[in-house]
């Protein structure tokens, strides 16, 4: 039996102008439903993605320019995406900074920084867009990373991050329930940071038990799937990573 389209629905993904968000915003487009696009820095990738996905099917699509670190920016994105489309069915928080940081020497600029794009930024947004979901019966999805179980050296507050994102994912799953549900998708190597060299990606890869990369479409389906066929399921993380999390780490 074909899965029914998700028709009329509107999808909020923050950081969406690129990699894994826009991946998600085309899949989950080709599925019938109405994306808001966020962005902070890549205004013109952002624009190119909206007229491409406006062309496939018009006034389908929306944009809003925010910066995360702005606490009241939170309220300003979700009241522009339900206004642009009336109503709001899903959330996915997968605006994300990705910075190195040890221990030495200490930085709690960039600890803040970083906390309040990864953590406190799906937080508020969730809070704001609750309302919203209750009447649609909706759902959040918060994009993590495998290191939020398995810390990557050398990225100490990007992994505590994840650490908290992963805790907030399931304690906002018991607080939104039965009307919300909330989940989080971990990647593994889908898409290679810019700093990652040759070397480093082989041993990722070697050390991942499928032995090959991931794709985008493989993040994407499985928001697809969080959101139109997982009507039982919350407070979950999906690792995604082929396997990695299973071999030791790097």
């Amino acid at each position: 039996m074909t899965p029914p389209p998700l028709d009329g629905q509107t999808i909020l993904i923050t950081g969406s102008a690129r990699r894994l968000g826009a991946h998600m915003a085309r899949h989950l487009h080709q599925a019938d439903a109405n994306i808001v696009l966020h962005c902070q820095h890549s205004v013109v990738e952002a624009q190119q993605l909206a007229e491409e996905l406006q062309e496939q099917r018009p006034d389908s699509v929306a944009l809003v320019t925010a910066d995360l670190r702005e606490e009241q920016s939170e309220f300003s994105i979700i009241a522009a995406a339900v206004q642009s489309f009336g109503r709001l069915d899903a959330l996915i928080n997968n605006a994300s900074l990705f910075d190195p940081g040890g221990v030495a020497p200490a930085n709690p600029e960039q600890w803040e920084e970083i906390q309040a794009v990864n953590v406190r930024a799906p937080w508020l947004l969730a809070e704001a867009a609750t309302p919203y979901l209750r009447e649609t019966q909706g759902c959040i999805i918060n994009l993590l990373d495998i290191y939020a179980i398995r810390p990557l050296r050398g990225y100490l507050s990007y992994s505590t991050s994840q650490a908290a994102l992963a805790g907030l994912t399931r304690a906002l799953a018991l607080e939104l329930a039965p009307d919300v549900r909330v989940n989080g998708i971990a990647p593994g190597a889908i898409l290679w940071p810019d700093e990652a060299d040759g070397r480093d990606r082989q041993a990722i890869i070697d050390s991942t038990a499928l032995k090959r990369l991931g794709h985008p479409d493989d993040i994407a389906r499985a928001a697809l799937f969080l959101i139109r066929d997982a009507g039982y399921l919350t407070g979950e993380v999906l690792t995604v990573d082929g396997g990695r999390s299973l071999t030791p780490w790097i």
